[in-house]
């Protein structure tokens, strides 16, 4: 056979023969550029064939078995039975990130367990001890040193038990010990696996604590077989809530430090490797031929004193054979006196592979270490260096070959914790203050253009496309629409937050204000709304400090909206009177109308009937003054909107098909979408057949665009079009999904726009008693959250109820009604 492993969970002749060709290259011990050299084949052409990307031709194949000396009879059959090619990668320098898998299509199951070492060595009374304790308790925590393998074992022990848990294999980073960030908090990390096995955001509890996140994580594993790697663990307290309950899914736990708080949880702790072993693994990954041919045999006392010197760790003894496996010509006394030269047991490793690259790389490599996030990417890379995309690319491939950067998935990169420690050390000693402070402020500066032109993509209506950091870097990615701008968001949202971290620890001021800016159209859709309150709390400070008043307006009217959206009407509307003294002394015409657009909100949803139509006809006409004809048509369809709930149902409809009628890429543009929403109820009584269309047809955009939100505002707006053409139980089974929706979203504050009209809905249909009890909801929402103008429905729809059985107190109720309105109407 060619290769003595077998491989396994290829899901095409095609990927299998791509592994199979994999193992020919680790048989060898070559990079893909050495390889593409040594067989003939070009470089570009053999990755393809090594990743799966295209099936190579039979003489490839050929090329590749010869070099390494292995009969390629047996993979002809595989050869035979591949696919036709898939497309090759378009030749730019344009990244085009591809789009999140169509709704309603089924995805295979997650595997995100990083690569298995094809020279694991040793070990087997460990491996051993793991897979029993994951047998008798389904968790068991592997603790050690740094570098002495935990995560190799670990990641070992869940391949191998993959076939028995199919639903899902998850891997992630807990940050215990990685030099210049903070552990991830369980709160991330339980979100992180989450959206790992595509659990909706809106099941996901957005306030609380921490204690309904782990219950809703346990219940997702309740149903599944899955296996969960939780590596680089700090303490218990860390990873409790990340364990698994009720159901066969398995963890398994690595960490510095041994869990003394998981009492019930079986450790397994590494030492080093013993002699024999750490000689085995020299000797496998320098692929030292043995006996005595082999440089490790002629030179016996030089091989001791490499295992010395490597401490006996695995991460030290790879990085020492990596040398000798690209450096035929070396001897093993060679080896010795480049790895004395270095500072401490994995110093004199790393510092040794980092001196074999030439002086651009090493400072590429140095920098690498001040990254903040967890992988990234070569656009990422090339920002934080300064290296144009295509030398950045070549240089990330030299550093894998090196084994000083990992690969853990096609286009991300990440740094081991040991290594990335030798990266941020080397880097203050080899380059100045200034030179690092620079090297952070290109990564900040990066992140936020990259985020704004992700955010234009989404084709949400707002500003935030307009940076105002410094200069966009030479090498962006590009988006081919909304859901590939979206799937870089959920890519990149962690490094998003670190960089955002790294940008107020370093006082960079301007890119905490504009980079939650740039994510609050990600936010609306895939995240809850406490977090972004935070985020924009930060962003003020940071605004306070720069004493700009474009920043600080825009800072007070972000919070002001992100407070909004929360239910704080109060504090929404002191954020706004703080940024409307500010944006005239700005000057910025299109940041007030935004600010004129979230006045004419708040005051609508406090119960001002008259003042949020005014805004809505001020912001056209601020949009229209800058330039800005989809802020325009976005102020128009909101005026038409509000003329609706005034009753005003011709010329809401006159301004609902002006607004349709301006053009858009994007069919879920909000003010399209406001705008159907209109028409639909204006002309319901006349016209119920095209309402019903306009309105389905919205609320089948809101689906397709993920905003769930949208989706309820539509649903209660189709529930409302029904019940006026009579169809109540088809309204009935409208308002029942939309607040079905509102209960997974976690967003309590919103049923208060939509309990009155199901009430009313109620009470038409017959039903009385569901009718109060919606009502007297609203009643208890309404003044906590300064909806005056929901209370006073309210009044009116009890009265209405209780006409015929109880006038009294539906006098009373009317009374109620009445005094509120009065307050809320503006008085001569």
């Amino acid at each position: 056979m060619v290769v003595q492993r077998q491989v396994t969970g290829q899901t095409n002749p095609q990927e299998e023969l791509a592994a199979r060709l994999r193992l020919l290259q680790e048989l060898s011990g070559r990079g893909v550029r050495a390889l593409a050299r040594d067989t003939g084949l070009s470089s570009s052409s053999l990755s393809r064939y090594l990743s799966g990307q295209s099936a190579p031709p039979w003489t490839a194949v050929l090329a590749l078995c010869r070099l390494v000396k292995r009969d390629p009879r047996p993979l002809r059959p595989l050869w035979e039975r591949t696919a036709s090619p898939l497309p090759a990668p378009p030749k730019t320098s344009r990244q085009v990130h591809p789009p999140s898998p169509p709704a309603g299509e089924p995805r295979p199951p997650r595997n995100d367990l990083p690569r298995d070492v094809p020279d694991f060595t040793g070990r087997q009374a460990a491996l051993a001890a793991v897979l029993a304790a994951v047998e008798d308790s389904r968790v068991v925590a592997i603790d050690g040193m740094a570098g002495v393998g935990k995560t190799c074992l670990a990641v070992h022990a869940a391949h191998g038990l993959t076939a028995g848990y199919p639903d899902a294999q998850l891997y992630v980073d807990l940050h215990g010990f990685t030099a210049g960030r903070d552990p991830l908090d369980p709160d991330a990390a339980l979100r992180t696996l989450l959206a790992a096995l595509d659990v909706p955001s809106e099941k996901i509890p957005q306030e609380g604590g921490i204690e309904p996140l782990a219950a809703c994580w346990r219940s997702e594993l309740a149903h599944r077989r899955a296996v969960v790697v939780l590596d680089n663990a700090v303490d218990a307290d860390q990873v409790r809530p990340l364990l698994p309950g009720a159901g066969p899914s398995v963890a398994l736990i690595t960490s510095r430090n041994r869990m003394l708080g998981l009492d019930e949880v079986p450790p397994v702790s590494l030492d080093v490797l013993t002699t024999q072993e750490s000689a085995e693994l020299l000797a496998r990954a320098s692929g030292d031929p043995g006996g005595s041919e082999g440089r490790l045999a002629r030179d016996p006392e030089s091989a001791a004193e490499v295992l010395r010197l490597c401490g006996h760790l695995p991460l030290a003894l790879r990085l020492a054979a990596a040398r000798l496996r690209h450096r035929p010509g070396w001897t093993v006394g060679v080896l010795v006196e480049r790895m004395a030269e270095g500072a401490g047991e994995f110093d004199t490793a790393f510092a040794m592979s980092v001196r074999q690259l030439d002086r651009a790389r090493r400072r590429f490599f140095r920098l690498l270490g001040l990254f903040p996030g967890s992988t990234f990417d070569e656009y990422a890379a090339a920002a934080l260096t300064g290296m144009p995309l295509r030398d950045a690319r070549e240089t990330l491939e030299d550093l894998l070959d090196a084994h000083l950067v990992q690969q853990p998935a096609v286009g991300r990169y990440r740094l081991h914790d040991l290594v990335r420690q030798h990266a941020r050390r080397a880097a203050t000693e080899h380059d100045s203050p200034a030179e690092l402070e620079q090297a952070l402020l290109r990564l900040f500066d990066y992140y936020v253009h990259a985020a704004a032109a992700a955010d234009a993509a989404v084709s949400y209506l707002s500003l935030s496309n307009e940076v105002s950091v410094g200069p966009p870097p030479a090498d962006l990615p590009s988006f081919a629409g909304k859901h590939a701008a979206l799937y870089w968001f959920g890519t990149e949202y962690a490094n998003l937050m670190a960089v955002f971290e790294a940008a107020a620890a370093a006082g960079a001021d301007a890119h905490v204000c504009e980079l939650p800016r740039v994510m609050r159209a990600f936010f609306a859709r895939r995240c809850g709304t406490t977090h972004l309150n935070v985020l924009f709390e930060r962003s003020l400070i940071a605004a306070q400090r720069l004493g700009d008043p474009l920043h600080l307006a825009e800072a007070h009217s972000d919070l002001g909206f992100a407070r909004y959206n929360a239910g704080r009407m109060a504090e929404a509307g002191a954020a706004y009177e703080a940024a409307a003294r500010l944006v005239s002394e700005a000057g910025a015409t299109r940041s007030g109308a935004e600010l004129t657009m979230r006045r004419g909100y708040l005051l609508w949803d406090e119960g001002d009937v008259e003042a949020p139509l005014d805004l809505f006809r001020l912001a056209g006409r601020q949009y229209a003054d800058s330039g800005c004809p989809m802020g325009a048509a976005h102020a128009t369809a909101y005026e038409a909107w509000a003329l609706l709930q005034l009753g005003h149902r011709e010329e809401a409809a006159r301004l609902a098909r002006a607004a349709l009628d301006v053009p858009h890429a994007d069919p879920a543009w909000p003010p399209t979408l406001t705008a159907r929403l209109t028409l639909g109820v204006a002309i319901a009584d006349d016209e119920p057949d095209e309402a019903i269309g306009h309105l389905e047809q919205a609320l089948a955009l809101a689906r397709e665009d993920g905003h769930r939100h949208n989706e309820a505002w539509c649903l209660h707006c189709l529930a409302v079009a029904l019940r006026r053409i009579g169809r109540y139980d088809e309204a009935l089974a409208c308002h029942r999904r939309t607040f079905a929706l509102l209960d997974e979203l976690f967003e309590e504050h919103w049923k208060v726009r939509f309990l009155n009209g199901y009430a009313e809905t109620c009470r038409l249909a017959g039903l009385p008693d569901e009718a109060l009890r919606l009502h007297r909801h609203a009643l208890e929402l309404a003044p906590g959250l300064g909806y005056r103008f929901a209370e006073a429905q309210a009044h009116e729809g009890i009265a209405a109820v209780l006409a015929g059985t109880d006038p009294s107190t539906a006098a009373t109720h009317r009374a109620s009604a009445q005094a509120i309105l009065h307050d809320l109407t503006p008085q001569p």
